[in-house]
């Protein structure tokens, strides 16, 4: 995992954002031991914005504990400084294992200006915090090197010391079809439909010229796709929202990318038995959520539901998400969202992610919105109405885009869909590393 300051932004300064951003990629190393380097040229904290950067838990100061526990882990980190890292940003680091600086960087809590405000003093920055002092004088660096490019090849000859450097990638294989294909496969137009299994043919190991893809319970609960597979030489488990009608043994006709009560129950035993094999999880998201109603309710919808849930939650396996299409309401939880432990999440251009769908919130809100105008003695003509349905409707489509979630942080990379194979090739080489050590068990199931 590489952590990089871009000095040519405001000097490198932590605004909220940049918190955000570091604390999940440390997550991401923390959850699959990967080690860790920070390329450092940072001024510090931006401060006109210090009460949104400095304070909180998920803050600044949640970086350095992170940088602490990490080490305390054995997970290796080092740091290049490769500018000036100026006040708390300083911290950062001298808490990793091994500290690289270039000549002409900078490390102090505060610069010649500030010391000379505060103390009186006249100091030049070589003497406060220059590379060769640091080496020399108060050796709080490991190695100093005379440019940007010596570091880098100081930081990769260092890092291929390390024993998880020799860790052999498997073979990486070919897919039974063409990633281009999922451009003729798949469809997001309102009442169309698709099969999953050819999106899943296009990213897993061909065996014998066919998707290396063993279907879990193929008859059964069939509005989910749950199956073992390979992908890039990796083992791993796929659970896809079907999004094509079915029929379940009961002749009941199913709607694509819902989640009924048997798929629910499905998914819930094929969890649980990828983290008996101790392989990954894959979720290919393209659903509206659970199924609603009468016979859905009886039929213990709810129940069904919690125990996918829990034992999604409680996994111990890494847990890789893409989302395809829409990744709606409580739909998206049990597909595993953000909040339950992601390993990394990916997903296409095209994609959506919201509560509920545009037309449905619109709905909603606008008449939400009626009604306190009519309590407040408001008359709404037609015109009026339409023009608030227009703005709900525009706005809830703007949060829906999964544009507006990753300039959030809210998935962690967008990916072209013809090249999502090689990205979760990289995600599942990246757990090579990932402690299975931990027992995997589940609280009260509603069985």
């Amino acid at each position: 995992m590489i952590i990089a300051n871009d000095a040519t932004v405001k000097a490198g300064a932590f605004f909220p954002m940049t918190c955000k951003k570091i604390i999940r990629a440390q997550t991401i190393a923390m959850m699959a031991r990967l080690p860790l380097i920070y390329l450092v040229d940072s001024a510090g904290v931006f401060l006109p914005l210090q009460e949104d950067v400095f304070p909180d838990t998920d803050d600044f100061g949640r970086i350095f504990r992170n940088n602490a526990v990490i080490s305390a882990e054995g997970i290796p980190q080092i740091a290049a400084i490769m500018g000036f890292c100026v006040a708390g940003g300083g911290y950062l680091p001298v808490l990793c294992d091994t500290l690289l600086m270039t000549e002409g960087s900078g490390l102090y809590l505060a610069g010649p200006a500030l010391v000379k405000a505060a103390i009186g003093q006249s100091v030049t920055d070589e003497d406060l915090g220059g590379a060769r002092m640091h080496a020399g004088i108060s050796g709080t660096i490991d190695f100093r090197e005379k440019d940007d490019p010596s570091c880098i090849v100081r930081v990769r000859s260092l890092m291929a010391k390390y024993p998880a450097a020799s860790i052999p990638a498997p073979s990486a294989g070919e897919s039974s079809r063409p990633g281009a294909d999922v451009y003729t496969v798949f469809t997001d137009k309102q009442g169309s439909q698709y099969d999953v299994r050819n999106i899943i043919g296009c990213i897993v190991d061909a065996k014998q010229g066919q998707p290396d893809f063993d279907e879990y319970k193929a008859e059964y609960g069939q509005s989910l796709i749950c199956g073992y597979s390979t992908i890039g030489g990796h083992a791993c488990g796929i659970v896809a929202n079907q999004k094509q009608l079915s029929r379940s043994g009961k002749g009941q006709v199913q709607m694509g990318g819902v989640i009924y009560d048997d798929s629910a129950d499905k998914a819930a035993r094929f969890i649980m038995d990828c983290n008996q094999r101790k392989i990954p999880l894959i979720f290919l998201h393209d659903t509206t959520g659970f199924m609603v109603g009468k016979e859905s309710e009886q039929g213990g919808i709810i129940r069904a539901g919690a125990k996918m849930v829990n034992a999604m939650a409680n996994c111990i396996v890494p847990k890789i998400v893409v989302i395809l299409g829409g990744s709606y309401g409580a739909g998206n939880y049990a597909m595993c969202g953000r909040a339950f432990d992601q390993f990394i999440a990916f997903a296409w251009p095209n994609a959506k992610c919201a509560v509920m769908g545009a037309n449905q919130a619109t709905g909603v809100l606008a008449m939400i919105e009626e009604k306190a105008r009519e309590r407040r003695g408001e008359t709404i003509d037609p015109d009026s109405k339409n023009q608030i349905l227009a703005a709900v409707h525009a706005g809830y489509t703007e949060q829906a885009d999964i544009r507006h979630a990753a300039a959030r942080g809210w998935v962690d990379r967008l990916i072209e869909p013809h090249k999502t194979r090689e990205n979760l090739v990289a995600a599942l080489r990246a757990t090579a590393t990932w402690d299975y050590s931990r027992p995997f068990k589940t609280g009260i199931l509603q069985t």
